[in-house]
């Protein structure tokens, strides 16, 4: 295999593995920093070796090995840990005879995920909830700090400086290493339902590359989210966001045509949406409005997305009861990303006209000023409106701030057709 093969396995390996890997290590040294620095280690040991031994048969348990291997040595060299290390010591010369499966089910507590553990310390009260965010998104998400930062729509600098601060604050703090139960735990729930969705987020909708989905993260925050549901089974908003998420996902395939090309909500054939993950997300649905009272955040977008997923085509869509929705959600969880969203709403329920000044509103907005999709709406709706040269400069601008390779494109492509005096297709 040639090098540059090598570095793209190793690159995925650590994406879908990285996760589990700092999880299963901050149960051994009870530090989220240290055990994030031992899978580092991990990594750069396949770095030296793969290339010169090829890529193992199973490359994540290969990276599990040798940083648990690394955690040893390190208790080993701490005396006042020597307790621990030996303990720790005698389990995995058991768990090395194990198979993988065995030696995970092993590790698993009363709540049966090591991840969720893992999410439930970063999202210790001890922290900000602006750091219990982007802290949790760094171990579990396998992001980069930038991609974190621009779902955080912050500068990279101040993002990393959170995270550090965040990992040294947790060191200092001795947070133990385990999932909470009673009223803290009921604390700490908005943080991570708020951690599930970005992540989701940015596997339906990647940040930066060549790909326009990744999948893995959508499933892991499916899973994660379908776990917090059987942990909090009389929390409306857990229900909301696995409804949410469920909706979203189920319009997977459709939203990828041909050499990976992005296909937008109203060109997509809707017979390729996932019946199931429709019916499992209005179930969930359900569930949240069962429980009673007002709906939250995630319960109201899982409704919009409902909304979507009853209409058999794009025409049959119930426009005004979205509109009135985002009306809803920009009174319950105010943000200029809710208002770009509403004004979309707004520009399909009641004209292009209407929509644009809700839009125009937020062009003075600070936290929008590199959010590539409020010139990206503004385009098509001054497109909608035949403006089509000031369209054109939109979608440029739009193109210009994004880094997914796939969402620069179609962009570019909406950008020509206006020049060429056409309306693109929506």
């Amino acid at each position: 295999m040639a090098s540059t093969d090598i570095q793209r396995t190793i690159d995925a390996v650590w994406r879908i593995e990285s996760a589990r890997l700092i999880a299963a290590l901050a149960r051994i040294v009870r530090d989220v920093g240290l055990a994030e620095d031992l899978a580092q280690d991990a990594l750069v040991a396949a770095l030296e070796r793969w290339p010169e031994t090829g890529v193992p048969d199973n490359p994540g348990a290969w990276l599990m090995t040798t940083a648990r291997h690394r955690a040893i040595d390190h208790l080993r060299r701490r005396r006042r840990f020597a307790e621990r290390q030996a303990e720790i010591g005698r389990d995995l010369e058991v768990r090395r005879d194990l198979a993988t499966d065995e030696v995970e089910a092993a590790l698993d507590d009363d709540i049966g995920d090591d991840l969720l553990r893992l999410m439930f310390t970063a999202c210790h009260p001890v922290l900000a909830t602006e750091a219990r965010v982007a802290l949790t998104l760094r171990l579990l998400g396998g992001l980069t700090t930038d991609e974190i930062a621009r779902a955080f729509l912050v500068p990279e600098a101040t993002l990393a400086q959170r995270i550090v601060r965040a990992k040294r604050t947790l060191a200092e703090a001795r947070v133990p290493f385990e999932v909470p139960r009673g009223g803290e735990r009921a604390q700490r729930l908005a943080s991570v339902l708020e951690v599930v969705y970005l992540i989701f987020n940015e596997g339906y909708l990647a940040t930066a590359g060549s790909d326009w989905l990744r999948p893995a993260l959508c499933e892991e925050a499916l899973r994660l989210g379908r776990v917090l549901a059987g942990l909090a089974p009389d929390e409306p908003e857990v229900h909301g966001l696995v409804a949410l998420m469920e909706l979203q996902a189920s319009r997977a395939r459709a939203r990828v045509g041909p050499g990976g090309v992005p296909v937008l909500l109203l060109e997509q054939d809707r017979s390729r949406w996932d019946r199931l993950l429709i019916r499992r997300g209005l179930a969930a649905l359900a569930r949240a409005e069962a429980l009673g009272g007002a709906l939250g955040p995630y319960a109201l977008q899982a409704a919009i997305a409902a909304c979507h997923a009853r209409a058999l085509t794009a025409a049959e869509t119930d426009w005004a009861r979205i509109a009135a929705l985002y009306d809803a959600l920009a009174q319950l969880a105010p943000s200029p990303v809710v208002e770009l969203n509403r004004a979309v709403a707004v520009g399909m329920a009641f004209g292009p006209a209407a929509g644009l000044e809700v839009a125009d509103a937020l062009t003075a907005e600070p936290a929008l000023r590199s959010y590539h999709l409020l010139p990206s709406v503004r385009g098509d709706l001054l497109a909608k409106l035949g403006r089509l040269a000031e369209a054109r400069t939109e979608f440029e601008r739009a193109a210009g701030l994004t880094r997914n390779a796939q969402e620069q494109a179609l962009l570019l492509d909406r950008a020509a057709a206006c020049a060429r005096g056409e309306r693109p297709r929506r």
